[in-house]
């Protein structure tokens, strides 16, 4: 009766049963997997962000398929600020990067095709690619000092039917950029075998740590036909608003070509609404006051965490650049999930385990950065003092 696209296990994991219950009976968990930061004790002035709702001009329907141009006006003024240079007629706004992703699969992949997308990485993309027909391929980061592309590998991914490749930037969770060098050899790769590329760059302004050989954005590619994706879900720290968008570049042919099938792709669903696009202007604009907070809260966290990492400890936390996210490599004398369990059972601390990202093998977890201090501070503490007591 069901599709096979849904064919999905509905059965809760042993670690997301347990905080079920935990929570069912009251029990107040110390949530360092929170990634919600409207949950996280930002200041945001509640009038600037409703405010805009009341637009009178949303009571006028006027559907455009790329979206209302000053929304896409605002977006291009956003990427002013970053150094690239676009035309309003390059943007497509929807309703969240899951959405940017489905249309740009739709429009690059026939059924059986594949993307390659990053591994580890927000698990997200194994949802999309199969309710979209696409296959997903990974290709491996790996670190050394530093998390990088895996060049050789990816290239032996390749094959007839690939169509994109995905790039996250910085990835999550990781938190490592795309760096020059690498994205020269990406595009190459993918100029050779006719495919795009596919650049989310939603965490691209939460920059931890100096890396001047970063790619400042993707959206400004000439080479290969490139489609870079973000929205104010993390930009501004709304999530709740429900927008995103695509700026579509590359060859002018190619660009050409791919703006004129999106916008039949686009005009079909015609998503985001009037009073959210009319906002976009004056919503962009807040992330002058939301990012310096979040930056500097998950500066904070992770000195916290390094100051609580002792050089003998049995853990060690992997370098970041980005993002909201640290990485602990933890013994790997049992299974993430059972080190996340632990946690949950013993100290009331909820982590995320690697395998949920799809590390290739035993040992990290993944701790978000947006707690309060105090919050993250305590859990930091219960963390390492129980697994170095296990190990």
């Amino acid at each position: 009766m069901f599709s096979s696209r849904t064919g999905w296990s509905l059965t809760p994991n042993r670690l997301s049963q347990l905080v079920r219950e935990r929570r069912a009976q009251g029990v107040l968990l110390l949530d360092l997997s929170e990634s919600n930061p409207t949950r996280c004790g930002f200041t945001v002035d509640q009038n600037e962000v409703l405010a805009p709702l009341a637009d009178p001009r949303a009571l006028k329907y006027e559907p455009d398929p790329r979206g209302l141009l000053t929304a896409r006006q605002a977006v291009v003024q956003y990427y002013a600020e970053r150094g690239a240079a676009l035309d309003p007629q390059q943007i497509f706004l929807t309703t969240s990067t899951s959405e940017a992703y489905s249309f740009v699969f739709r429009l690059l992949a026939n059924p059986g095709d594949s993307i390659l997308v990053p591994q580890p990485s927000y698990p997200l993309f194994d949802f999309l690619g199969g309710l979209n027909d696409v296959e997903v391929r990974p290709y491996p980061l790996v670190y050394v000092d530093g998390w990088q592309v895996d060049l050789e590998a990816l290239a032996s991914r390749f094959d007839a039917r690939t169509r994109a490749v995905l790039m996250v930037h910085p990835n999550n969770p990781t938190g490592s950029y795309i760096r020059r060098p690498e994205l020269t050899k990406i595009v190459d790769l993918c100029r050779r075998s006719q495919a795009a590329v596919i650049a989310d760059e939603v965490f691209a302004d939460f920059a931890l740590a100096p890396d001047p050989g970063h790619v400042a954005t993707h959206a400004q590619a000439f080479d290969v036909l490139t489609f870079t994706l973000s929205g104010l879900s993390k930009i501004s720290a709304l999530p709740q608003m429900k927008l995103a968008w695509i700026v579509v570049n590359g060859p002018a042919d190619l660009r050409r070509e791919a703006v004129a099938r999106l916008e039949v792709v686009a005009d079909t669903y015609l998503s985001v609404s009037a009073p959210v696009a009319l906002a976009a202007p004056r919503w962009l604009a807040l992330r002058r006051g939301i990012q310096p907070q979040i930056v500097e809260r998950c500066r904070a966290n992770l000195q916290t965490l390094d100051a609580l990492l002792v050089p003998d400890a049995p853990l060690s936390r992997l370098k970041v650049t980005g993002g909201w996210y640290a990485i602990l490599r933890v013994p790997a004398t049992r299974s993430d999930e059972d080190w996340a369990v632990e946690l949950v059972t013993h100290e009331g601390v909820l982590v995320h385990p690697g395998h949920f990202y799809d590390f290739p093998s035993k040992g990290f977890l993944v701790l978000s950065l947006l707690p309060k201090p105090g919050i993250f501070q305590e859990a930091a503490r219960q963390i390492i003092s129980r697994i170095s007591a296990l190990s």
